[in-house]
């Protein structure tokens, strides 16, 4: 038996290396001999950096830069000399992560922090960046990464405003201050697995701001100051993001990227499967399975997550992809819209979350197991 497994992280319970292990001895546990290849995976969001290491050799640069809600924080990015390429995720200075619960506030959070980052590999010749999104903890369409950059922002009256969710209706006009650094000649890659516009029911707001500690009334106003901010951007510079495919990731991140820097989008997943060499392990293996996973499979992950890239990927071969999952919430129409998939809900539901969160990588090794037996 040969398998192929391309996991991605289960959220606060396992890294995708944890649960490429959890699997395999699942696998081992039935058919010993089986040949097992892994490919550390990533959407863009957490363990971005882990994916990059593990594909491409690349210095570890350490800087100050800020956290979402503007504390002094150390942040790290990758960069490959060879190649003046730096590798930025998100997450690292613009994460929920880096939060308490009690802490978000998405009307407030700024993407500054991540443009800090930006900033340093630019002045150290980047002449590619390529942005993991996913993860964050804002909703500024990142204009904090176009402040660090030079860019400002004012209302009506001239006055200079901070660029968070909560001022993005108040934006009258964009300049940029002209000590700004010159992006002329640069590559910006935002690297995502969502398709979801900017604004809208299925923009960035109304799906996830909540997440990031926004209520009702404060989704409403994300999202109509997100179509002012795209209006006011059409009127000025005659950019028109907005519907794009993918602009509304990472709370609109991806369409300033897009504004700012003329950014080009890459699926996550077909980033990875490019730099890890995939293609070639299927001319050299006929492989019985494709074992996928993430902590929760829900709607959001028939726009455009990993799971989905992988069971394209498995079409694509015609090889059955298994996907692995925590929790789902989706029902069998939902599911059977993906071909040659078998989804697996690996939680007990006996046991409560806590328990489940605690021992997923011993679920993962009991649901792999049983598969493999029927």
């Amino acid at each position: 038996m040969k398998l192929l497994l391309i996991p991605d992280k289960f959220k606060g319970s396992l890294t995708a290396s944890e649960v490429i292990e959890s699997i395999r001895r699942g696998v081992h546990a039935v058919f010993p001999e089986a040949m097992v290849h892994s490919v550390q995976a990533s959407d863009g969001g957490d363990g971005f950096l882990d994916t990059i290491l593990a594909n491409i050799s690349c210095d570890v640069v350490k800087i100050d830069s800020v956290d979402p809600l503007q504390r002094d924080i150390k942040a790290e990015y990758l960069y490959n000399p060879k190649n003046n390429s730096a590798y930025i995720e998100l997450a690292n200075a613009s994460g929920l992560t880096l939060l308490k619960d009690t802490e978000k506030d998405v009307m407030q959070t700024s993407t500054f922090g991540t443009g800090l980052q930006v900033k340093d590999a630019l002045l150290k010749g980047a002449t590619s960046v390529y942005l993991g999104l996913g993860g964050s903890a804002t909703n500024d369409v990142g204009l904090g990464i176009a402040e660090a950059l030079g860019y400002y922002f004012l209302d009506s009256d001239g006055n200079q405003l901070t660029p968070n969710g909560s001022n993005l209706s108040k934006i009258n006009s964009i300049h940029k201050s002209s000590n700004s650094i010159s992006l002329k000649g640069i590559s910006f890659f935002a690297i995502n697995d969502v398709d979801n516009p900017l604004y809208g029911l299925e923009g960035a707001a109304h799906t996830y701001a909540k997440q990031k500690g926004a209520s009702s009334k404060e989704v409403e106003e994300l999202d109509f100051g997100m179509q002012d901010f795209a209006n006011l951007v059409q009127l000025q510079t005659k950019k028109d993001a907005a519907m794009l495919p993918g602009s509304g990731a990472a709370g609109g991140t991806a369409y300033g990227l897009k504004i700012f820097c003329d950014a080009d989008f890459i699926s996550g997943i077909d980033f990875v499967l490019r730099i890890s060499k995939v293609e070639g392990l299927f001319k050299q293996n006929d492989f019985d399975y494709i074992i996928t996973g993430e902590g929760k499979i829900d709607s959001q992950t028939l726009h455009g997550k990993l799971i989905k890239g992988v069971a394209d990927l498995g079409n694509r071969y015609d090889v059955p992809v298994v996907a692995l999952c925590g929790q789902l919430d989706l029902d069998k129409k939902e599911i059977q819209k993906f071909e040659n998939l078998t989804v697996l809900e690996i939680q007990d539901t006996s046991k409560p979350l806590d328990y489940n969160m605690e021992n997923a990588g011993s679920l993962i090794e009991k649901s792999i197991d049983s598969f493999l037996r029927k």
